[in-house]
């Protein structure tokens, strides 16, 4: 049996990947064997153990590659332990948290049938220099709380760590 966990991301600019790695980072950290890879490029999760699935919210959506893995991969990620992130508000702001939180939900009500096992909602990026008219005239922002990331990360090592097989000595009965 397989105990490596995928990171899988969606992400158009770049800032969702750089999350998706802390996340690895911080599994790998505490010992858990980690593949980081695009949503679009995972073709199968049978090598796979358990699943985190991040990707950003635009426009109030969550980035199609996340919803298409869903549907791609709804067998297998019915028996395995997922988590799920998004990249949402720009701000720290508690009302736009809510906000991006209540998006991601909304997304993920297409799926009804997954049980993760945490989501969570993180700030966004956005730089202008990127974007088209009228998002461009947008002020440059990274509301992205490295800590806040790295600890929820810690908090899936438990659920993602493979059941230590016990082992029994067998003694025969005197």
């Amino acid at each position: 049996m397989t105990t490596t966990t995928l990171v899988a991301y969606a992400t158009k600019y770049g800032s969702t990947k750089e999350v998706a790695e802390a996340v690895a980072a911080t599994l790998r950290k505490h010992g858990l064997e980690v593949e980081v890879r695009s949503a679009r490029e995972v073709q199968a999760l049978d090598d796979y153990s358990a699943v985190v699935l991040g990707a950003a919210l635009y426009m109030g959506r969550w980035h199609r590659d996340a919803r298409a893995f869903l549907r791609r991969h709804h067998t297998a990620l019915l028996r395995l332990p997922v988590a799920i992130f998004a990249l949402g508000p720009l701000s720290a702001a508690e009302k736009d948290r809510q906000g991006s939180r209540a998006q991601l939900d909304r997304a993920l009500k297409a799926s009804d049938w997954l049980t993760p096992l945490s989501i969570e909602v993180f700030g966004g990026v956005i730089d202008p220099a990127q974007l088209h008219f009228p998002f461009n005239h947008m002020p440059k922002g990274d509301a992205r709380d490295w800590d806040a990331i790295r600890a929820w990360a810690a908090l899936l090592v438990n659920a993602f760590r493979p059941a230590r097989q016990e082992t029994s000595v067998w003694t025969p009965a005197r």
